[in-house]
């Protein structure tokens, strides 16, 4: 039951993250609005007078998963198929936040609330647990973990750190009350996660215990002597070696970005937009001087690619 628990949590932490995306790109009242091809009474299952919009997403969900007349490809899915899909919502939602554009987002938002329900729908099935329990565990966990607004003494003037030290202090409690998870369980769950995630996580856990720098000086030292570490095990030319050396380099990166307060994975998304947007640049630059797009053409490209700075950012 831990980690059924903990999935609910996560399901929580998800759902909360696309209604207060979904709020902040809408009129604020607090409601979805309804999908036009129900509306227009396409899907006429649907009582659309007297369901709020969230009631018709979780009736077509139940709809698509009905054993007799449901779609075949839904009914196959497993919280772990549809986990990649997931995934993937989650990136085009952060794809329509970049690029400016409302209408997008408010499509993708739904597509992830979409994937929201799916995931609570098979856990219904399999008697774990329900959408309601998803919205109920946000709620309480969000009550909890403010009490500078939800508590006797209200507080507004705590800064962003103090607000960061006392969420984590209960985010601590409510995990110590947990049941142990076992390793097997831990590492099939951490395994879904991204590397870079898993690497956060592994350092913020240190971090609670003690085990982290206070500045910025010796992170930033770190690095420089992963790199060197690094050059050292290219000369050898020990695959194993460079692999791993690789790896304490993008470790002590991620930990840099930690200690900077930057996301290292909006970071990365935005550096690989850049680069994309530069080559593209370079790559339209040698189709109008008419070369070819090959080695023997690297210091022409370079070229291009110092230009592109300037011009596409």
């Amino acid at each position: 039951m831990p980690i059924l628990k903990r999935n609910c949590d996560n399901l929580a932490d998800l759902a909360i993250a696309a209604f207060v995306l979904i709020f902040h790109s809408s009129d604020r009242d607090g409601c979805l609005p309804a999908k036009s091809w129900v509306l227009s009474g396409f899907y006429t299952s649907l009582a659309t007078d007297t369901m709020s919009a969230i009631d018709n997403l979780l009736q077509v969900m139940r709809d698509l998963r009905d054993p007799d007349t449901g779609c075949p490809w839904d009914l196959r899915q497993t919280s772990l198929s549809i986990a990649p899909h997931t995934l993937d919502e989650t990136h085009e939602v952060l794809d329509a936040i970049e690029s400016g554009d409302i209408e997008n987002l408010k499509e993708e938002l739904g597509d992830l609330l979409f994937n929201i329900v799916f995931h609570a729908r098979i856990a219904e099935e399999q008697g774990d647990f329900n959408f309601d329990d998803v919205v109920q565990t946000i709620v309480e966990k969000m009550i909890r973990r403010h009490p500078h607004v939800f508590g006797s003494t209200r507080d507004q003037s705590l800064s962003d750190a103090q607000l960061s030290d006392q969420w984590n202090a209960i985010k601590r409690q409510e995990k110590s009350k947990l049941e142990p998870t076992s390793p097997k369980n831990e590492s099939k769950e951490k395994s879904v996660n991204s590397t870079i995630y898993q690497a956060l996580q592994v350092q913020k856990q240190a971090a609670t215990l003690g085990f982290d720098w206070t500045d910025l000086a010796p992170v930033i030292a770190k690095i420089e002597e992963e790199l060197n570490e690094l050059k050292q095990a290219i000369s050898e030319g020990e695959k194993e070696f460079i692999t791993e050396e690789s790896g304490d380099l993008f470790f002590a990166c991620i930990n840099l970005a930690r200690h900077t307060r930057v996301n290292p994975e909006i970071a990365l998304r935005q550096c690989n937009q850049k680069f994309s947007r530069r080559f593209n640049f370079v790559q339209q630059q040698m189709k109008a001087a008419g070369i070819g797009l090959d080695a023997s053409q690297l210091e022409q490209m370079e070229s291009f690619w110092q230009a592109a700075k300037k011009e596409v950012g």
